[in-house]
């Protein structure tokens, strides 16, 4: 059976629940238990080694029973592997049975045990079909789980003109279900066949963090399926934003969470106080904001070591937002650091229509009293270019020409250099650039679908409010 057929299996079963009333995302989490339980097992069958789960609550306790007696066998199971340590208390974190009606989860158990042995498919096709089922739940919109999912193509191209290499850390503080990890992995794993230097490229290499307890689970899961990690697993949840970690990367991949505001404040060095629901006390983030990119953003300088890289993907408003915040921080970036690309992403190759955004490159470097950009380039591919996720999508081919020009830095009809003495005398640092003609200015059949038309309409009202409310806050700021 092929990976598309397993993962067409596989997903066509969630198709019943969900019209019985149990979620994509429910079931993709009942999955990931069941099937690390069937693949603990297998590894004691078919290998000989060690089970990593106390023999109480294995996978043979489950397949060896039914009905009634199934479901309260499979909730202790949960309940007591939820208070592990490791790799296993991630995974396992907080777990529920959703499929209390043991018909269903009877069913269940049956064709992940008829499908083995699970432990003989490669890691990669694991893999393989673990994402495909990711994909699948986030392409459904009621799931809401796009909000995790970075195209895969942006991904490749990201850690393909970032080159990670073996020996170097890598982090992604907003992981989501670890595509950036794991492409990373994929990226580094063919550097050296050396034994000591692989183990260690999968055991102590990756780092993540997110802030959804569920989708930490589906991140353990992926890596861990991918022969990523070892006992303890290389993604934690949490806030990434609560403070600094006192580690220090030399690779930066991420895709922050998308929204306008977060969900608490910061306290910066200049001593502004917000009076949401908590602030964050980081002496090291140089400007106060509730703005969620800005935060991470400002994350991502601290974690970088020096020498380090960053490809990061990061919405419009980031570029141009007015106030302090926005204007310090963008200030900061060029000064501070080496920004030398960006990329503008098209809309419509995300679950979430109408999304602008951006990936930049930026390099740390060690203090200087001169600014460390020299020159931002910035490739267009958003200018005539219209995706959409069911009849256009984006693919890998589509962002070749952006690697060439990344890598040979001559101008073309889309890539243009911007020297620094340029953007410092833009107003408010605007670094919004566009130069290319809009062609669907001028030719009504080149205006993207209507729906992506609505979306951009309001994502460009929120972007303007977004200014109002900085200048206001600003206003109420300094007549105090």
């Amino acid at each position: 059976m092929s990976n598309e057929q397993l993962v067409s299996k596989v997903w066509n079963y969630a198709h019943v629940l969900r019209d019985q009333g149990i979620s994509y995302g429910d079931y993709i989490e009942q999955i990931t238990y069941l099937l690390f339980l069937k693949m603990d097992q297998e590894r004691v069958d078919l290998l000989g080694e060690a089970s990593s789960v106390p023999p109480e609550w294995s996978w043979t306790k489950l397949a060896g029973q039914s009905g009634e007696e199934l479901e309260l066998q499979y909730r202790k199971t949960l309940e007591n592997l939820a208070k592990a340590s490791g790799l296993i208390g991630t995974i396992f974190r907080k777990s529920q049975n959703k499929l209390s009606d043991p018909a269903k989860l009877t069913r269940i158990v049956s064709l992940i045990d008829k499908e083995g042995p699970w432990i003989g498919i490669g890691v990669d096709v694991k893999g393989e079909i673990y994402e495909g089922l990711l994909e699948k739940n986030a392409s459904e919109v009621r799931s809401g789980a796009g909000q995790y999912f970075t195209p895969r193509p942006v991904i490749e191209a990201i850690v393909e003109v970032v080159n990670p290499q073996i020996g170097e850390t890598v982090t992604d503080p907003a992981c989501g279900t670890g595509g950036f990890l794991l492409t990373a992995y994929d990226h580094m794993k063919g550097q050296s066949q050396d034994r000591d230097k692989l183990k260690t490229l999968r055991e102590t290499t990756f780092h993540g963090v997110d802030i959804v307890d569920e989708v930490v689970r589906l991140a353990a899961m992926n890596l861990y399926l991918h022969g990523v990690g070892n006992d303890s697993s290389p993604v934690q949840q949490g806030d990434a934003l609560a403070g600094d970690p006192g580690k220090r990367f030399d690779v930066v991949l991420t895709n922050p969470p998308f929204g306008k505001k977060s969900s608490y404040t910061v306290v910066g060095e200049d001593g502004q106080v917000s009076t949401e629901r908590e602030s964050y006390e980081r002496e090291d983030f140089k400007f106060t904001t509730s703005n969620k990119q800005f935060n991470f953003l400002q994350h991502i300088l601290t974690v970088m070591d020096t020498n380090g890289r960053a490809g990061v993907v990061l919405p419009d408003n980031v570029l141009f937002e007015a106030g302090r915040a926005g204007e310090g921080i963008r200030k900061r970036l060029l000064e501070g650091f080496n920004f030398h690309t960006l990329l503008r992403l098209p809309t419509g190759i995300w679950y979430s229509p109408g999304v602008k955004a951006n990936v930049l490159f930026f390099d740390k470097k060690a203090a200087s009293k001169s600014a460390q950009t020299k020159e931002l380039w910035v490739y267009d591919y958003r200018t005539n270019v219209h995706k959409t996720l069911k009849t256009k999508r984006l693919v890998a081919s589509d962002l070749s020409d952006f690697v060439k020009c990344y890598r040979e830095r001559k101008e073309t009809e889309r890539f243009k250099r911007f020297p620094y003495e340029e953007l410092i005398k833009r107003d408010k640092l605007n670094m919004d650039l566009f130069w290319l003609k809009d062609d669907s200015l001028e030719d009504i059949d080149s205006l993207p679908e209507p729906d992506v038309i609505a979306a951009d309409i309001v994502e460009n009202l929120e972007a303007a409010l977004e200014q109002f409310r900085s200048v206001a806050d600003e206003l109420v700021t300094a007549s105090k």
